[in-house]
Formats: structure tokens, sequence, C-alpha cells
């Protein structure tokens, strides 16, 4: 889960996977047994699946778990979801690609759960799972945050304090610099998708998440006035770079980061995961405010389930969401996943967390809006052209006219295939 693209969906246990045809409970004639469909195939998560659908199945319940590897899932999802015979619930993320579905009408709608069991949810959350027909047609469970990390002990080092304005944040990037320590690091090599943060938040800092959602669906463009703002700003944090930064996947460039040589990386909260001997020593902020006039937006990318409106016994399946929605199975499956993620749930008990993630907890609860990373709050298809139009302008940021012209130029026809 990158937020991100297929390599942050591996990256943070959220696999997608499978094919309709033996995988489905449902199709064996005449069982009401339902069929969970996931692709969570790392043995934690997989586990903590098993366990919330052996719970369900005590309680009066009848589920099977059915995992699936990950690499066909995203194209066998409309399969999945025109069949006769579709899995009864799947794992899934919340964003632009569940929105389009339900909009043609593919989803099954949980409108009563949100007015029942999930009611207490914050607005950002419940719009996260509305479709354009105001149906609620997802159910999320967890979610992970973003911020700019860096090691307290590295800060200590440096006698850097925290920043809260971007004019405070570049002044301390230039102080790093100073004392010859790169102030940044990112993975712009292979799937650069922690370069494509950048441009996330910029924009949401400068335009806001109802514009940053539009550019996104091609209501506006890329070659406009307000993204070349954003690469204005983004100009200004281009020295401040390890300058391996170009060639690094995400997670080599967490090596230097975690050897003391780059202080800050911009990233979601999965790099616990990847340094799980050093997370005493870790610590974030908020990336910082530009505008304050900009409603706050922060990076949540958020997973959970949804249904084909096709499922043969609706109520059944409904009864399946809410027991997976609730607190308990929600913290269920986060604390035995072990994974960087959260409950959803404002009234789900977090007390078996630490200081850092009640740290994003409280980020992510008094955000304005939350978004979810640049694929998933528009498609792959997209993403790539980021990966080419960012990745660009780290090498050639003289040439931003151009870059954000052939960005547009290359979003254009894919944007049309969406809407047709």
């Amino acid at each position: 889960m990158q937020g991100l693209g297929a390599a942050g969906l591996a990256a943070a246990g959220l696999g997608t996977a499978g094919c309709v045809t033996g995988g489905s409970g449902s199709e064996s004639s005449g069982s009401s047994t339902l069929t969970l469909q996931s692709s969570l195939v790392d043995p934690n998560s997989s586990g903590a699946m098993q366990k919330l659908v052996d719970l369900y199945n005590e309680r009066g319940g009848e589920a099977s778990l059915n995992t699936v590897a990950a690499d066909t899932f995203n194209a066998q999802l409309p399969t999945y979801l025109d069949s006769d015979n579709p899995p009864d619930v799947m794992v899934y993320f919340a964003g632009a690609i569940t929105q389009r579905y339900g909009d043609r009408d593919k989803l099954l709608d949980v409108s009563q759960l949100w007015a029942d069991e999930l009611s207490e949810y914050p607005d950002s959350l419940r719009e996260l799972s509305t479709d354009s027909k105001d149906r609620q047609i997802f159910v999320p469970t967890n979610y992970y945050w973003w911020g700019v990390f860096y090691r307290r002990s590295v800060f200590d080092q440096l006698g850097a304090t925290v920043p809260t304005t971007w004019t405070d944040y570049l002044t301390l990037c230039e102080e790093i610099q100073a004392q010859g320590m790169a102030p940044l690091i990112t993975g712009a090599g292979r799937d650069p998708w922690p370069l494509v943060a950048w441009f996330d938040y910029l924009n949401l800092r400068i335009n806001g998440a109802e514009f940053h959602r539009a550019l996104l669906r091609g209501e506006h463009r890329f070659d406009g006035p307000e993204v070349k703002a954003v690469f204005t700003e983004f100009a200004k944090v281009l020295p401040y770079f390890h300058p391996s930064s170009r060639s690094y996947a995400y997670q080599e460039a967490i090596t230097p980061f975690a050897q003391g040589d780059a202080a800050m990386y911009l990233m979601g909260a999965l790099i616990t995961d990847v340094l799980p001997d050093d997370v005493d020593d870790l610590d974030f902020f908020q990336f910082p405010i530009l505008d304050p006039g900009v409603p706050v937006a922060e990076e949540a990318p958020t997973n959970g389930y949804l249904a084909p409106a096709r499922v043969r016994d609706p109520d059944a399946t409904r009864d399946l969401l809410g027991f997976l929605a609730s607190d308990e199975a929600q913290v269920i499956y986060c604390r035995d996943s072990q994974s960087s993620s959260v409950p959803t749930s404002p009234t789900a008990d977090t007390s078996w967390t630490s200081e850092l993630v009640q740290k994003g907890l409280d980020l992510l609860g008094v955000a304005d809006d939350l978004t979810q990373f640049f694929n998933r709050d528009s498609s792959e298809e997209l993403q790539q052209t980021a990966y080419t139009a960012c990745s660009r302008f780290l090498a050639e940021p003289g040439n931003v006219d151009a870059i954000l012209a052939e960005w547009q130029a290359a979003a254009e026809p894919i944007w049309q295939d969406q809407s047709a």
C-alpha cells in the first residue's frame, strides 16, 4: 500500500488478487457460506484474517476465507463484479477506483451500515466511502498516516527543532546542509512513488484536497497555473535531497536515513515496518503548512471491504461487513497483522499501540480531509505519468513548462478511457 501503487500495496500487506472461478465459496450449489476473498498473503495478515473468520463463525455466522495470489486481482476485479456467483465480500482499498465502480452500480449499497454501526465515523471517511449517487459503497477498517520522519538522535545531534511552516522547513534544510548532512532523502529510482508524495503534499497544501482530487479526475490541467505553483515550491527543496535519491528505490533510501546520512524522509507509517529495531528513535512531524487558509488534508491510505452488487444474499453479506467493521474486529486485525495500519473506528481501543502510533492517529483525527495517495485517488495508469513528470523534474527543474505540458498530454487519453 503506498497509498500507493502496486509496490506500496505489497509493502503494506494489501495485495489484490485471484480469479472468480474456483475460488469463491459462494459458488457451491445451495451453500449458505459466505466467501471473504482476500489477497493478504503475508502470514501475519492472512492469520489475522482467518482469526476474524473463525470468530464470526463461532458467533453464528457462516463464512470462509479464500486467499488468492496478489498479481491478478486488479485485472480480475471487473470479472468478480460482473459474475453471477461473485465472492461475497472482498478486501480492497478506498479511493477513486472503488468510487468509479460504485458509480457504475457494481457495488453493494451499504448506506444502512453507515447509518447504524458506522454513524460515529468522521465525515472525511464517509465521503471517502461514498459514490457520486450519494451511496456508501465501502467499509473502511484500517488506515495509516504519512509524515516527515526523522530520528530523534539525529535531530539532537544537529540541534534541530521541528518546523511548522514551509519557511521554517526550508531554513531547517539549509542549516542541516551547512553541517554536512543531506537534509532530505527519497526513493526516486525504481517505482518512484515516494517522490510523487512530494507532489501530493505540496498540491494539498497549496491548492487543497478538493482541487487535488478534481485535478486527478481531469477537471483541471497539469499545465495550469495552480500546478505550476506547486512545482515552484517543489524546486526549493531539490538542492537538499541526498545525491543518491534519484537511483534509490524506497527501501534502499531507508539505509542512509537509518545510518544518519540523511535527516528526513517524507514517508508513510510503513517505514516503521522496515525499521522495527529503531522505532523508539523514530519520530515524525506534519508536512509543513504553506497557506493557513487552505483546509489541512493528510494522506491516509485506507483499506477495508466492499461487496459486489450481485451477491446472492445481501442481508447476510451486510451482516458479515458489520462484523468486520466492529471495533473488536478492527483491533484484532491491526494488532495481529503486525502492520503499520491502525483502526479507522473512532471508538476502537488503541491503548495497545505505541506513542508514535498515537501521534499518527491524532494527526489523522484532526485533519479536515483525507486523501489516499496519487494512484488511489486516480489510477495506476495516471500514476505512471506522475512518475515520469516528477522524475524528469528532479533531473531537469529548469524545464518545468515542457514537463507539465507533456504531463497533460499523457494524462488526457487516460481520462478519456476512464470516462468511456
